[in-house]
């Protein structure tokens, strides 16, 4: 389990550190898995403007007025309609609910095989890359003020709560044996802006609290992703005009960085190591979202890239065998081979990108909790972690009914208890999405919504709803 992933033993996740390494707050070392996440334009904002209606050409006046036409006048030609807003891409918005989904499930049941089956961060990051090349057309610093303005409110939210939280369980940053002192008060920066790893307790509370006693790390544990948004966002402007320049080596330099400084030929130590070794892996999907905007890669055969992409997939898998983690085929503890599955996976996901501007078939029936969980893609993300903890003391209540008094019945919760955190996690993160999550419409200057579906009211006296797809 790496990026602050939990390792998925059900209720009591041991956490380790990113490729292996343990987390910050650790005695033995330092932390290390969008402003949206990722990246997305937010429903109904037009980032280009829309063309304006043509104007009407006058006629040419003539010296002599034209003689009265014996038959009926032509009629007046029908103005040009105006130019159609872009719409939103519902399949990268279709791939962005997809990986959230994996993410929660990956951190509640901890399945390794999730990692090669969907690299969720991998996706995420690619996606978040075509968003910001695609708003780059507009001046950079405006376009880094947005993304930044975006991620942080909602980023803020979640810090004042787990610090509280903290602090009220006995918590001092200026005791940590590893940061404290003055150290460990100025870290706390990093809850308000993520330029690095924000400082927490290992332990804290008692293990038969409410929460076990490593909550702390487990609710930190995603801002890694935050951490190397921002250090993406921020050197997009560079890294797209490199690609512009150079797009093969801009597009492969990643996976050489990755290969120096993820295997062990050159260590750099600490929380230092941890983000450039982030920056590494995932780069190059980034750098795939650019490609994917430019139209690079729909102008390479299909074949061509896709069997280039089995082959550096094939090479990640055949690189994971001989260099398994703790936790086996969990890729997120073999920076290599994560790099190169992910670009691999993430190249055929772009190169058969069908450009819907609606959910086709059976995905329809989607639609709205796509809308919803694009809309609060960064709120879903920074608490679910959280809110999978919070199922246990609840679902514990149930030993203390009636009918849960025999041997049987614990027995039974007791077999499907990661099945009821399942089934209980998602009413709780929609929980969440009503308390907090309109600070995302804030963020982006729009008008907060307690549930933003794509739904819109009718006007009338009575409020019918109507699905309607919105646009960017």
């Amino acid at each position: 389990m790496t990026h602050g992933y939990t390792t998925g033993t059900g209720m009591n996740p041991e956490p380790a550190g990113p490729y292996g390494s343990p987390y910050a707050g650790h005695p033995n070392g330092a932390e290390s898995d969008a402003g949206h996440p990722s990246g997305a334009a937010p429903y109904g904002a037009d980032p280009y403007g829309t063309a304006g209606t043509p104007y009407a050409v006058p006629r040419q006046r003539t010296t002599e007025p034209a003689p009265e036409p014996v038959t009926e006048p032509a009629p007046e030609s029908a103005p040009a309609p105006a130019a159609k807003k872009p719409g939103r891409d519902r399949y990268l918005d279709l791939l962005r609910s997809i990986a959230l989904v994996r993410v929660v499930v990956y951190h509640l049941f901890g399945w390794a095989w999730l990692s090669v089956v969907f690299p969720s961060m991998g996706v995420m990051f690619a996606l978040a890359g075509s968003l910001m090349a695609r708003s780059l057309k507009r001046p950079a610093m405006g376009v880094i003020r947005g993304r930044v303005r975006r991620l942080l409110p909602p980023m803020w939210v979640f810090a004042a709560v787990v610090l509280a939280m903290m602090f009220m369980n006995g918590w001092n940053p200026t005791d940590d044996p590893n940061r404290g002192g003055t150290w460990g008060l100025v870290e706390l920066f990093n809850y308000i802006v993520p330029i690095g790893a924000p400082p927490y307790p290992w332990h804290i509370g008692s293990k038969s609290g409410l929460l076990e006693d490593t909550w702390a790390v487990q609710a930190a544990g995603p801002l890694w992703y935050l951490r190397a948004y921002l250090w993406f966002v921020i050197a997009s402007p560079l890294l797209l005009w490199l690609f512009r320049k150079a797009p093969w080596p801009t597009l492969l330099a990643p996976l050489g960085l990755t290969a120096i400084v993820g295997t062990g030929v050159v260590t750099i130590p600490g929380e230092t190591g941890n983000a450039v070794t982030d920056f590494a892996v995932y780069g190059g999907c980034w750098v795939l979202g650019f490609a994917h905007h430019e139209g690079l890669l729909k102008r390479i055969p299909r074949y061509v890239s896709v069997s280039c992409a089995s082959l550096i997939m094939a090479f990640g898998l055949w690189w994971a065998s001989n260099h398994l983690g703790p936790d086996g085929w969990d890729l997120n503890d073999i920076p290599l081979a994560q790099a190169t599955w992910s670009f691999g996976f993430v190249v055929i996901l772009l190169q058969y990108s069908p450009s819907w501007q609606e959910l086709p078939g059976r995905l329809a029936k989607w639609d709205k909790l796509v809308t919803l969980s694009n809309n609060r893609a960064v709120t879903i993300y920074l608490w679910h972690n959280l809110l999978i903890m919070a199922t246990v003391p609840i679902i514990d209540l149930a030993y203390r009914l009636p009918f849960m008094q025999s041997e049987r019945a614990v027995g039974a919760l007791d077999s499907a208890y990661t099945i009821w955190m399942f089934a209980l996690v998602w009413p709780l993160i929609g929980l969440m999405v009503l308390a907090v999550g309109w600070v995302e419409d804030l963020a982006a200057k729009r008008k907060p919504r307690l549930w933003p579906n794509g739904t819109k009211r009718s006007a009338g006296s009575r409020p019918r709803a109507r699905a309607a797809t919105r646009r960017n």
